[in-house]
């Protein structure tokens, strides 16, 4: 007798949960044939790419101009003292720029982290709402201050002010070799630079460290009181962990401004050509200073040369981007993913 069950086509979903899934996939993939989710899908595709283009010519167009530059060059680019592209023969090179970026760089991210994530950490888990909102207003507002005022204001209040600390800090820390004050002079160094720099990015780290901590599941915190866990261990356990990524995105946030910054440090600082190991004493450069403070008096090759000091800048914060998305990614079972 020949069965007259009906067969099911393969194609249907089982039943259950799983087919419940498959169904929602199916309909999902459907969806995407509307035109309104092909317009975005070609948006949001356009923009990578444009992006990805647009790094890429101005990495050309860099490159170009840097290489001219370079073939002219009768010193040595990453070692020469020196900065005359109109000399004849033209001789510069970077060594003093590179030195100053990333030691002034280097302090104001050790002065300006710590303090961030702590008053990220009082707005979001010690500071009564009533308070809090008011200091969160008064950061983000901070980070909307434009650089020249920043620049002004160190100029006429944090250099004055600072030289009492420089002769505190030779008195007391000289035989650390850095905090040594050996040239009499007023404190437009690479100290002021970093204290400067710090001050401008603490609220971009602020802001950031902020948000990533109130995203903190509050199952997390509430497991830890149960378990008797006083405030500090809540952070130290549930916090900070989950908050670890996006603190450190936020650090390379705050770097880059510091790294490219222009106004603020060619108000503040004192060029020279002259690379020292004493901190507080006067002189120093930077990338950025430097290309602000002669591109307009230099001629056809000195824009070239300035360019290429622009392109190694380039190079060094795509480096510093790309350290901190390995980090990023070596951390990932911090990022809150897989709460």
């Amino acid at each position: 007798m020949v069965s007259t069950t009906p067969i099911e086509p393969m194609d249907s979903p089982p039943p259950g949960p799983a087919g419940a899934v498959t169904g929602a996939l199916a309909a999902r993939s459907a969806g995407t044939g509307r035109a309104g989710d092909k317009v975005f899908l070609a948006l949001s595709r356009g923009s990578g790419i444009f992006l990805l283009v647009l790094m890429a010519s101005i990495a050309v167009f860099l490159t170009y101009r840097a290489t001219i530059a370079l073939a002219e060059n009768e010193g040595n680019f990453l070692t020469t003292f020196d900065w005359n592209p109109a000399g004849n023969p033209p001789v510069f090179g970077i060594a003093v720029l590179l030195f100053g970026t990333v030691v002034s760089s280097v302090i104001a991210m050790a002065i300006a982290v710590p303090v961030a994530v702590g008053i990220a950490l009082f707005i979001s888990h010690y500071a009564p709402r009533k308070l809090a909102g008011p200091i969160a207003y008064v950061v983000d507002l901070l980070a909307a201050v434009p650089s020249i005022i920043y620049g002004i204001w160190g100029a006429l209040f944090l250099v004055p002010y600072l030289e009492g600390l420089n002769l505190w800090l030779d008195h007391f820390f000289s035989w650390t070799y850095i905090f040594e004050k050996t040239q009499v002079g007023v404190a437009r160094s690479l100290f002021t630079v970093g204290i400067l720099l710090a001050i401008m990015i603490l609220p971009i780290v602020t802001s950031v460290s902020r948000e990533v901590f109130l995203q903190v599941p509050k199952a997390h915190e509430e497991a830890a009181l149960a378990l008797g866990a006083t405030r500090w261990e809540v952070i130290r356990m549930s916090v900070l962990p989950f908050g670890r990524s996006g603190v450190i995105s936020a650090s390379m946030l705050g770097l880059g401004r510091a790294l490219g910054e222009t106004m603020a440090v060619a108000t503040v600082l004192s060029p020279s050509f002259l690379i020292s190991g004493h901190l507080l004493n006067p002189g120093g450069g930077t990338f950025a200073q430097n290309i602000a403070a002669k591109f307009d008096e230099a001629n056809e090759l000195g824009r070239d040369a300035l360019i290429a000091s622009g392109l190694v800048l380039f190079v060094l914060t795509l480096l510093v981007n790309g350290g901190a998305r390995m980090i990023i990614a070596r951390r990932k079972e911090y990022s809150g993913a897989n709460a």
